[in-house]
């Protein structure tokens, strides 16, 4: 797995996952709220967003772009 994204908004994190999901994508879904097996545990950059490393490349360009588009409000 590789990591394309950090997201320090739980609720944020939740969208960006079905969103990839969405899009033909396979994110580790995590732990509920945190780090991956911890769940309500946040590590310092936020909850990481994994993907398959096969996947990585363009997973990231539509994370980076749905983030961008959320964060915009």
């Amino acid at each position: 797995m590789e990591t394309i994204a950090h997201v320090s908004d739980p609720s944020l994190a939740r969208v960006l996952i079905v969103a990839l999901k969405a899009h033909g994508f396979h994110p580790d879904e995590g732990g509920q709220n945190g780090l991956p097996g911890m769940p309500g545990v946040l590590g310092p950059k936020g909850i990481p967003i994994q993907v398959p490393e096969e996947e990585a490349r363009d997973a990231k360009l539509l994370a980076d772009d749905l983030l961008k588009q959320m964060l915009a409000r």
